[in-house]
């Protein structure tokens, strides 16, 4: 069977307004996509007017002020069905969309999308380097943000949280997980259903170690898109992982 890594594929990032992936408007998208050997066949960038003031918190991340976005954005209604016709002909072709904690852009657009009556295609196969690596390195200590992982597997990475680097660095991550682990080099669709259970366990997994301090903790486990109605962004994944010993791993 061919591994994903050894055929195109495509990662996608968001940039938005805030943390909770229900209520966040995007400001900036990119879709990447490569050839086997990794090199680039196409690549989209987007700048939104998300129609609210970004707040100077992310303005500070991804450095896109209210005043630049009204004036150099496209209206969202726009983006949201330009970034949804692309990555609906990487899905219908089969082409995996490698996306960092996919739950959160995957759940943005999906309520962007019903903001501005735009259809969202079904995201699948999704690769999300997140999900693969805790579960193919679940006792190592440390944070698993994109940029530290970065750092722990020698990638370079410049220009964190723009979306075009965030893309690029995706890519990277996801190439040299599948050829590190060979639990994640496998077909794609394949490694789409069990990245479905390995999400599940995580985050139930994290809940339990939650409930140990707070009884009413909920950490949603669905992916890689949160269902309506589901806890906010920072009750799915805000507690840093390093603070959370190794069997939060699993």
């Amino acid at each position: 069977m061919t591994s994903w890594q050894e055929l195109p594929r495509a990662a996608f990032d968001l940039e938005t307004t805030g943390r909770d992936p229900r209520n966040a408007r995007i400001v900036t998208a990119s879709i990447l996509l490569v050839d086997s050997d990794g090199s680039p066949l196409e690549h989209h960038e987007w700048l939104a007017d998300p129609g609210i003031p970004i707040p100077e918190e992310a303005a500070a991340i991804h450095g896109v002020s209210t005043e630049h976005a009204r004036t150099y954005g496209q209206p969202a209604a726009k983006v949201v069905m330009e970034v949804a016709a692309v990555l609906a002909r990487l899905f219908d072709a089969g082409v995996p969309v490698l996306a960092f904690n996919a739950r959160y852009d995957f759940t943005v657009l999906e309520r962007e999308g019903q903001r501005h009556g735009v259809s969202i295609p079904t995201p699948r196969p999704v690769l999300d380097p997140f999900i693969m690596d805790k579960q193919a390195d679940r006792y190592r200590r440390g944070k698993r943000t994109l940029t530290a992982m970065c750092a722990h597997y020698g990638i370079d990475f410049e220009h964190a949280h723009t979306s075009a680097a965030d893309v690029l660095a995706t890519l990277r991550v996801g190439a040299v997980l599948a050829h590190r682990f060979p639990l994640l080099a496998r077909p794609a669709e394949e490694l789409h259903s069990a990245q479905l259970v390995w999400a599940e366990r995580q985050a139930s997994s994290f809940q339990e170690y939650l409930r140990r301090t707070d009884p009413a903790a909920v950490i949603e486990c669905a992916w890689p898109v949160l269902p309506a109605g589901s806890p906010k962004e920072a009750e799915v994944q805000s507690v840093p992982v390093a603070a959370a010993p190794a069997l939060l791993e699993a």
